[in-house]
């Protein structure tokens, strides 16, 4: 069996859930500029409109109606009623990714990726685990390594702080730990990391907040639950001006200064380190320039 091609580097800034049941969201999905959307067949769907909402997030993901945005659907959980159809009817569609909720185990990795390619999921859709309880974030290193077809964790912060018995708080102190983990991991294995949603869509402060508590601690970008956070989303996880202009000055001193002992920059000695990452800088702005967003 081929191994799952890794899709080229695509924005994950603002990852947005949008109702599988709910046609006028689908509808509107098309003209938000978020990076990505989760067509979601889980929470936001009533137990007697999942069969309905399945074939209607089927069909929009396997159409060209959603333009740059890459179009993920989020079946319901392993063990549940509706998941084995879910799996099915996503991996036909084709989307950029099936997204799962609640993956506990390198075991369940392997389990979704040969249902997803027995029922013909192509070679561009990954799996994205949902990372959301205490046995997830212990054992996520060795799901995060389960299968090359897994391309992302998404953070379920509000089923990690239900698990936990913590408390949703300011500056996320309880949980912090856990992200951690799931960065950890996620960067070990060379898969992009999606950090939780933020609850209070009238707070825009503390949004703004968390998604820049989310960049400085490494997460791609956020998951959201409202098209009035795409705009903060996307700003927060870009690389500033600022930073793309710091970033192309020290990659020209270092090559400027290519054979020499010591190269510095403004003051500061310059390694490779320094110069890989700044070039990661520069990839990502020019992705995001690329999608004019």
């Amino acid at each position: 069996m081929a191994a799952h091609e890794k899709a080229p580097f695509t924005p994950l800034r603002s990852v947005l859930y949008m109702p599988g049941s709910n046609e006028r969201a689908l509808e509107k999905a098309k003209g938000i500029a978020c990076d990505a959307l989760i067509l979601d067949l889980e929470d936001s769907v009533a137990p007697d409109a999942k069969p309905a909402a399945r074939e209607a997030v089927a069909a929009a993901a396997g159409s060209d109606d959603y333009g740059r945005r890459a179009v993920t659907i989020r079946v319901n959980a392993i063990g549940t009623e509706w998941h084995d159809a879910d799996l099915v009817a996503a991996s036909q569609a084709g989307p950029a990714a099936v997204v799962v909720p609640k993956v506990g185990s390198a075991d369940d990795v392997a389990a979704l990726v040969s249902a997803m390619e027995k029922a013909g999921a192509p070679d561009h859709t990954a799996l994205w685990a949902m990372v959301e309880t205490p046995v997830a974030i212990l054992d996520a290193l060795s799901i995060a390594r389960a299968s090359e077809r897994l391309g992302a964790f998404v953070l379920g912060t509000n089923d990690l702080v239900k698990e936990l018995y913590a408390e949703h708080v300011p500056g996320r102190g309880p949980i912090l730990p856990s992200l951690h983990t799931a960065l950890l991991a996620g960067r070990a294995a060379g898969i992009a990391v999606i950090d939780g949603v933020y609850n209070d869509v009238k707070d825009t402060e503390g949004f703004l907040a968390e998604c820049e508590q989310g960049r400085q601690m490494g997460f791609d970008g956020k998951t959201l639950i409202h098209p009035g956070q795409v705009e903060g989303a996307n700003a927060a996880f870009a690389p500033s001006e600022q930073a793309v202009e710091d970033a192309r000055g020290l990659i020209g001193a270092w090559e400027d200064g290519a054979g020499a002992g010591v190269v510095t920059w403004n003051g500061r000695m310059v390694e490779n380190l320094h110069v890989e990452s700044a070039r990661r800088t520069l990839a990502i702005h020019e992705a995001v320039t690329a999608l004019g967003a």
